[in-house]
């Protein structure tokens, strides 16, 4: 087959052929197989060890869209595009009919087969039985698997010793096997038996030449299908049509037609080897013209250069005068520029110190008014008379206004260091009990949320050069962080420790918080950067400034975390003084170690408080609209619940992904959706409520900071209803709400009016308008069938009963047997009118058990008697 094939892509020099080679394998030919689909190769030619283990993975290569031409052997599907072999069920008839002639109708007879599940095996064994079975006297006295090769069939004809004696002929499902019988009856002694195979290949050591040699009686000439094979690959690649089928033809080889055979085989390999040696040659000539053309190519490149660098010297000489010319004027000119470079360095320099006053002075200016902000709204949290809500949103103001001056002090010291005006004074300060006072300021907020909280160290005191200012800064930003990223009874140390080897303090604060993701820890001191936290969106500062200070201190930083496990910052300082120059040195100080600013640090570090768990809304008839309000900010999630909630049934969640399990949950009416949220965005949440047909009606509103018309156009490509920025009037969201609901009753009221005939494609969304024509059209087309049921809508529309339920309550305000026992009626009232039947027809053919029930709906319905109502209409 292999030889054929090669001979055969002598014309077809496009194609290239992969060979492998499985050994009689099956799992190795499997392997094989997906070894030449990852090599995405365009067509795939096999000859199956056997059936059924091959099957799948041919398979999977069909369905990949790639041509199988299965050669020899099938699989056990139909899924190949073409095959080649001879037809097995005739050649085992031909070889059952050779062997009753050849044994004159009498005798024993004994098989050997190949692969079991092999289909070549199974067929060959059928067409032989049939074909002996016209010879009453001819005996199938034994049948054993030969598995296709010698060792196995010499074994088990081997073990039949007792039967070889009276037994006139082996039939072998291949000349290997055969071979195998023929030496297991030489060892045992017995020479008087026929033995005939299948295949009949020429060369040596093959069916044809055991045969000649008097081995074998004859062998069935099996063509390998090789240079059908290729020429079918051709055509199929070349998209011309091919049949599914091409059988070969096959002949019994004995000693009357062997010689003729072997001859012709013999000339067909001359040639082949011929053509083999024509093709060495021309491949050797189209080396040697390769390489003179080459050579040609080289010369032609040197002759080119040296014409070129004669031509660029030439070139160069005269240009060099000119650049000497050039040279003088450029002096003059640099000169020049120099001094224009020191005119704007000098420049530069006061434009920076007037940024740097710019924002020295903004910061006071927004201090002021901050400060009038909290000083009158602390002394009215005071008042004991407050009201709960009006204390809670005071609160509120307090804390954000809080948060604001933060901002407003990280940036001022950001911009100090920029503009390298932030200058350090350390003094020799006791690390731990500076240490130990900003874990004090933390432990009301650690007890409140249960929080394990302390300073771990083994020194009594250790004395560091410091700038008190900047490393109580340090550490409350790391603390603070720690609480923010801690869920309630967590724990979170801060460790002291001294490395004398390299006379360093190490400092570690360590949480047991949501942790960092490895790239985020790549990124955590990068200057306004924000990991996907799910709450607690910083501005990206604090740890950029907490760095540079250390830096400050000839210190470093460094971050170790895992995501869900913690996070582990440590800060390496040096001991003594020696690395700080004279000025960075300041005068010893008794003042307290903490700021009384960093208060700010803890402000909005405590929950926020009286947040309303959202349960399950089931809702009947005559209920209050459902509001499905996502943000990932929990106090905008309050104040919008806690403004919304005396009107609207609220529902929570925190971000996208919890949105759109919830939304499928509730089947809510309307939902406020924030656009910026981890995990899922607004707009991806918007674009698949609206494109599932179970939640497509529900009106979406997106509330974002994006307030570019850009931003708000990507909004309502997402299909969202209404686009509102903030900061936002409430009154602008309450009236959208309102307004929203209100045409989505519209809606319902317009599609109730006439059930059925009237639903079309006056719809207000087109998923909408698609749903109600399908479901129309499913009960339309069920009318008269008295056993139909809404799980038979359920199935043919591929929705939840739970999610029909909603959607046509929700689109149409009416229950789903309502509208069918409707849209009957109808149907029944045309049929009166329109139809020349009887009462009793009308009722079965509009899904009536029975007339008489027919009769009481519809007069119970319309107020008349079908009769009535037929008579009225004439």
């Amino acid at each position: 087959m292999l030889g054929e094939m090669k001979r055969e892509l002598a014309f077809h020099p496009e194609m290239e052929l992969i060979y492998k080679q499985a050994d009689d394998n099956s799992p190795k030919q499997v392997q094989q197989v997906k070894e030449l689909l990852n090599d995405k190769i365009d067509l795939l030619i096999i000859s199956p060890n056997e059936a059924k283990p091959l099957t799948p993975v041919v398979e999977e290569v069909f369905n990949k869209g790639i041509p199988v031409i299965v050669v020899d052997r099938k699989i056990a599907s139909s899924l190949y595009s073409n095959f080649i072999g001879a037809d097995n069920y005739q050649l085992g008839k031909m070889a059952g009919e050779y062997v009753g002639s050849l044994l004159h109708g009498k005798g024993n007879i004994i098989e050997v087969a190949g692969l079991p599940e092999s289909s070549p095996a199974i067929e060959r064994d059928r067409g032989f039985r049939d074909g002996i079975l016209p010879f009453n006297n001819l005996k199938l006295i034994q049948r054993v698997n030969g598995n296709w090769v010698k060792p196995k069939a010499q074994t088990e004809v081997g073990s039949l010793k007792d039967k070889l004696p009276e037994t006139n002929l082996i039939f072998a499902h291949n000349d290997v096997m055969a071979l195998g019988a023929y030496e297991a009856c030489k060892d045992a002694g017995v020479d008087n038996v026929k033995i005939i195979g299948v295949d009949a290949l020429p060369g040596k050591g093959a069916g044809m030449e055991f045969v000649d040699d008097k081995i074998l009686t004859a062998s069935l000439l099996y063509p390998t299908g090789g240079a059908e094979a290729i020429r079918n690959a051709a055509k199929i690649l070349n998209g011309q049509s091919l049949g599914k089928e091409t059988l070969l033809q096959t002949l019994v080889v004995d000693s009357s037609n062997v010689r003729l055979m072997k001859l012709q085989s013999d000339k067909i390999l001359n040639q082949q080897e011929d053509i083999e040696k024509q093709q060495e040659m021309i491949v050797e000539q189209k080396r040697i013209y390769n390489t003179q053309t080459s050579f040609v190519y080289v010369l032609t490149c040197m002759l080119g250069l040296v014409i070129f660098f004669a031509v660029l010297l030439w070139y160069s000489r005269n240009a060099n005068k000119k650049i000497n010319t050039k040279l003088a004027h450029q002096n003059e000119e640099i000169s020049r520029q120099k001094e224009q470079l020191i005119e704007m360095s000098a420049k530069a320099e006061a434009a920076h110190e007037a940024k740097l006053n710019f924002f020295t002075k903004i910061s006071h200016e927004f201090r002021t008014p901050l400060t009038l902000i909290t000083g009158p709204i602390d002394e009215v949290l005071e008042n004991p008379k407050l009201q709960t809500q009006t204390r809670q949103q005071l609160s509120l103001v307090r804390k954000n206004a809080t948060r604001l001056l933060k901002l407003v002090n990280q940036l001022i010291d950001f911009r100090k260091i920029e503009f390298n005006k932030m200058k350090i004074k350390a003094t020799e300060t006791d690390l731990v009990g500076f240490s130990n006072e900003i874990v004090q300021a933390f432990q009301d907020i650690a007890r409140k949320r249960n929080i394990d909280c302390r300073l771990l160290t083994k020194e009594r005191q250790l004395l560091v050069w410091i700038d008190t200012t900047m490393m109580d800064k340090v550490l409350f930003n790391l603390l603070s962080n720690a609480f923010k990223f801690t869920h309630d009874n967590g724990s979170i140390s801060l460790s002291i420790e001294k490395n004398s080897d390299t006379n360093q303090a190490i400092l570690t604060v360590q949480d047991t918080g949501i942790g960092m993701t490895p790239e985020e820890q790549v990124h955590s001191f990068d200057a306004f950067y924000q990991g996907d936290y799910e709450s607690h969106k910083g501005s990206g500062l604090g740890l950029v400034l907490t760095k540079e200070l250390i830096e400050l201190h000839h210190g470093s930083i460094n971050v170790q975390s895992k995501k869900g496990k913690g996070t582990t910052f440590t800060v390496v300082l040096p001991l003594g003084n020696t690395h700080f120059s004279t000025d960075e040195i300041g005068e010893d100080e008794t003042a307290m170690f903490v700021d009384k600013d960093n208060n700010l640090f803890t402000a909005d570090l405590l929950p926020a408080q009286d947040v309303v768990e959202d349960k399950p809304i089931e809702k009947n008839d005559g209920d209050r609209a459902t509001v499905l309000i996502v943000e990932d900010n929990p106090e905008l999630r309050q104040f919008l619940h806690s403004q919304l909630s005396a009107k609207y049934e609220i529902i929570e969640a925190e971000n996208g992904i919890a949105g759109l399990q919830k939304t499928f949950d509730n089947m809510p009416d309307i939902i406020i959706c924030d656009v910026m949220m981890p995990g899922k965005d607004g707009l991806t949440l918007t674009r698949q409520v609206k494109s599932d047909i179970r939640t497509a009606h529900i009106p979406v509103i997106l509330l974002t900071a994006k307030a570019t018309a850009e931003q708000q156009a990507e909004g309502f490509k997402n299909n969202a209803d209404a686009y509102i920025t903030k900061p936002f009037n409430f009154q602008i969201l309450n009236q959208t709400l309102s307004s929203l609901l209100s045409n989505r009753n519209k809606l319902k009221d317009h599609f109730t009016t006439e059930i059925p005939a009237e639903i079309r494609s006056q719809g207000n969304k087109k998923s909408d308008r698609k749903f109600l024509a399908d479901f129309a059209s499913v009960v339309e087309n069920n009318i008269s069938n008295d056993q139909f049921v809404i799980e038979d809508i359920c199935k043919e529309m591929g929705i939840s009963k739970v999610q029909l339920y909603r959607k046509v309550k929700a689109l149409l305000n009416t229950n789903i047997n309502e509208y069918i026992l409707t849209a009957r009626l109808q149907k029944a009232k045309y049929y009166l009118q329109h139809e020349n039947l009887t009462i009793a027809e009308v009722s079965y053919k509009t899904g009536f058990s029975s007339p008489a029930y027919f009769s009481t709906v519809f007069k119970s319905k319309l107020g008349v008697t079908p009769n009535a109502f037929r008579s009225a209409g004439n």
